[in-house]
């Protein structure tokens, strides 16, 4: 498996942007479809974004469509989520993952990071 670890989290006023990065290590990700997913608490775990590494194809949730944006950068072995205008709402943990199949479903994750506290203040 390859492991995964988010940073960048913090606290943003409302409107604010926030940049997270997930750095991997083990294993390069050319053959992953990393995704991006938050829990907020009290909530299910939600899909935010995804990218097909090797293509740099992606996809995402819409309520984030035209507000995030994930990139890759193939010679850190690290997917970024950059966010703006974001709300009070998307307070969450935001979590990375890896997996072997272009999906919005928890289940078909496989490798997470710990996650990185996102705070948005209204």
């Amino acid at each position: 498996q390859v492991q995964l670890a988010e940073s960048g989290g913090g606290l943003v006023q409302a409107g604010g942007s926030l940049r997270l990065s997930c750095a991997a290590s083990g294993r390069t990700l050319s053959s992953y479809v990393m995704g991006w997913f938050r829990q907020a608490p009290g909530k299910e775990r939600e899909f935010v974004g995804g990218v097909s590494y090797s293509s740099g194809t992606t996809y995402y949730a819409d309520s984030v469509k035209g507000r995030f944006t994930i990139s890759r950068d193939n010679a850190k072995n690290t997917v970024y989520l950059q966010m703006i205008s974001l709300k009070p709402e998307e307070t969450a943990v935001y979590y990375c993952a890896a997996a072997r199949v272009f999906s919005r479903s928890v289940r078909d994750f496989d490798s997470w990071g710990q996650g990185t506290q996102v705070t948005v203040s209204s």
